[in-house]
């Protein structure tokens, strides 16, 4: 049976990074769980690659449709951003194993959906001073920088991911994401483990 492993993390501690790194490493042979989002779509991001963007209008129909594993909102500065998994066809466990980045509630969902055998975390950590330079650094990047935003997830990742929250959802293995090689590496050979 094929596993989906599942890259949690607070923001800014690389998950997108180690995810393309993860993805594009030959001796894994993973294959990509995109998620769907209602978020816009950020400056260097390409829809179908990092997110299905799509409009409320069509997240509501996809739930309608009873094909949504997972779905978390978060009441931004900006609106109501819809992060979910779909069930849409492309993901058989029979034969491939995935990756996909997600939260704590979203890797409880899917495991709730797959089986706990089927779907493992690899929780990414990096020190909160870095994390926030980091997530500056990014934002100065955009064409409309979003920093009341990014405030807002950086204070809500203390609650989102608590050292609670982490136990409760079985989640002991962490990486801490000091030098990205490392942390790939790592990361590599504990999927090879898992296969």
């Amino acid at each position: 049976m094929g596993k989906i492993f599942c890259i949690i993390g607070k923001s800014s501690t690389g998950k997108d990074t180690l995810y393309q790194r993860i993805l594009g490493r030959h001796d894994l042979a993973l294959r990509q769980i995109v998620s769907y989002t209602t978020r816009p779509i950020r400056a260097g991001e390409v829809d179908g690659i990092e997110y299905h963007f799509c409009t409320h209008e069509e997240k509501d129909r996809l739930l309608a449709s009873g094909k949504v594993v997972e779905i978390r909102s978060y009441n931004t500065c900006h609106g109501i951003w819809d992060y979910f998994t779909v069930d849409d066809g492309n993901i058989d466990l029979s034969r491939y194993d995935y990756l996909v980045i997600g939260t704590i509630e979203s890797f409880v969902k899917l495991r709730d959906y797959f089986s706990q055998d089927a779907v493992l975390p690899i929780y990414i950590e990096v020190e909160d001073g870095m994390r926030l330079q980091r997530a500056l650094e990014r934002e100065r990047r955009q064409e409309n920088p979003k920093y009341e935003e990014l405030c807002r997830r950086f204070l809500a990742d203390e609650k989102d991911f608590s050292e609670e929250k982490l136990k409760e959802a079985g989640i002991t293995k962490r990486f801490c994401n000091k030098s990205l090689e490392e942390t790939e590496n790592a990361i590599a050979a504990y999927i090879e483990e898992q296969e």
